[in-house]
């Protein structure tokens, strides 16, 4: 296989967290419902509505918002009350506001590898937001490039990895989503690199190629110099 000389990493629950905070608001949500449904049940109509809405609102914290609250017209038959409607308006601004904490081996994995690789950020989401994630993380200076995409999908990869590298099949891309970092990477022709986190987000699962020679997964981002040491 071709030499390696570009990697892209994923942010969010890959370099920091964020899918915890999505739960936790979710659990506020049943709360703030919990006189109008059942907890299961909720979260069955927020998953489907959180789908439906993807090509309308794409991902990211605001369109979690609309999705609640259209979740909750839904559930009470358009009768909600006005104090939820506040209620996961403010929950949706705290996750806004929420302060970056790094996951374990981030830093030090973009740093072992930036001497020798040209380092991108792949990431998708609401533009403003994904900007705040990165300042406040203060990883920025170490991207030789950062892509902020709608979704990530094999023409997505393509393209970042031909403007920021040598080709998309010299490239690998390294994030806790078998969906969205890994699959659509490979079928691109790249390398892809699971490395999984301990809240994985419905819409993001996926089966792993197991058999594709393209795949990896790593426990931990600490591996991923070494990783690509062997590849090359």
């Amino acid at each position: 296989m071709p030499r390696i000389t570009t990697i892209g990493f994923d942010a969010d629950d890959t370099l920091w967290h964020n899918e915890r905070f999505f739960r936790m608001t979710e659990a506020r949500f049943s709360a703030l419902l919990a006189d109008h449904t059942a907890p299961d049940h909720l979260a069955d109509r927020l998953l489907a509505a959180e789908r439906r809405n993807l090509g309308r609102y794409g991902f990211g914290i605001k369109g979690f918002v609309l999705s609640m609250i259209e979740t909750a017209l839904d559930v009470t038959g358009d009768r909600v009350p006005g104090h939820v409607i506040r209620g996961i308006v403010e929950a949706g601004q705290e996750m806004l506001e929420h302060p970056i904490e790094l996951l374990p081996h981030a830093r030090e994995a973009i740093e072992a590898l930036a001497p020798d690789y040209r380092i991108i950020l792949v990431t998708k989401g609401d533009l403003l937001d994904q900007e705040r994630k990165l300042a406040q993380s203060g990883l920025g200076e170490l991207f030789d490039a950062i892509e902020i995409v709608s979704d990530k999908t094999p023409g997505a990869y393509a393209r970042i990895f031909d403007s920021h590298g040598n080709g998309v099949e010299r490239g690998l891309m390294a994030g806790n989503s078998m969906k969205s970092d890994v699959l659509p990477m490979i079928a691109a022709g790249g390398h892809g690199v699971f490395v999984p986190h301990g809240v994985e987000w419905a819409l993001e699962a996926a089966e792993p190629p197991r058999a594709e020679p393209r795949f990896h997964e790593l426990p931990h981002l600490g591996g991923l110099a070494d990783l690509i040491a062997t590849l090359n």
